[in-house]
């Protein structure tokens, strides 16, 4: 017998073209970044302490791995969309990385990110700007990475952020998306479901005093797209070279693309 238990519900919808995925939800596409910015001012506070605990410190090895490949030069400049509290920012300055443009869509994530910049001394070659990444504010070609992690599930129209980060690439730059996807390890996938949709919602309520926001994010896991389906995107958008990686058994992956 198959468990439907964590699967999303059908919705029907007059105008379906008109509405979009909020984990499990289908909400209006207008509303989405008002319902995402919510989860995401709810959360600041606690979320570096629930990225820990939700991955049982896994994402920092992750994240390591994603600034490798983003291969930090002092000559190169980065965008970091949805950076929130500044990890990949803070691997690619320390890693040697030129100038960086962190962004995020939820001032209360960027304020944390910049407030932790501070504290470790890594402003001297740094700006901070909020940025609705499907709309970058930035000229065609200005830099030479962009990175998202752990951010692109919770935008309402993926394929015009790929696009946008296409735009602002030089020739030569590399688009790089660190993002939880497709589990391909058939024994982890109960476990991983037990974790994510009973577990975590309930560490949410307990560390971060809101069960509901956590309970999104897992269900936002669910809806993303899986490892291919997310790389004919990335061509689609008109980049070239793409290649992705997964990591921990496809729990999380990592794709690239490069603008020739």
């Amino acid at each position: 017998m198959t468990d439907n238990s964590f699967a999303p519900s059908p919705v029907s919808s007059v105008n379906p073209a008109d509405e979009t995925d909020f984990g499990f939800r289908s909400v209006p596409k207008e509303d989405k970044k008002n319902l995402v910015r919510a989860v995401f001012d709810s959360v600041a506070s606690k979320y570096d302490v629930m990225n820990d605990v939700m991955s049982l410190g896994i994402h920092r090895v992750w994240k390591r791995i994603f600034v490798t490949e983003l291969g930090p030069q002092p000559g190169l400049s980065l965008l970091d969309l949805a950076g929130g509290t500044g990890d990949i920012t803070f691997g690619w300055l320390k890693g040697g990385g030129g100038p960086t443009i962190m962004t995020d869509i939820n001032a209360s994530m960027l304020s944390v990110g910049r407030d932790r910049a501070i504290n470790q001394g890594l402003v001297s070659d740094l700006s901070f700007c909020v940025v609705d990444a499907e709309a970058i504010p930035l000229r065609d070609m200005s830099v030479d990475r962009v990175s998202i992690a752990f951010g692109l599930r919770n935008c309402t129209d993926k394929l015009a952020v790929i696009r946008e980060a296409r735009r602002v690439l030089r020739p030569g730059g590399r688009f790089l998306c660190l993002e939880f996807s497709k589990v391909q390890v058939a024994a982890l996938a109960p476990i991983y479901d037990t974790w994510s949709f009973k577990v975590l919602p309930t560490m949410g309520g307990l560390i971060a005093k809101d069960r509901e926001s956590y309970q999104y994010l897992a269900e936002s896991i669910r809806m993303f797209p899986d490892q291919e389906t997310l790389a004919d995107m990335f061509r689609q958008a008109g980049l070239s070279h793409v290649k992705y990686q997964s990591l921990s058994g496809g729990i999380a992956a990592i794709h690239s693309g490069w603008r020739l």
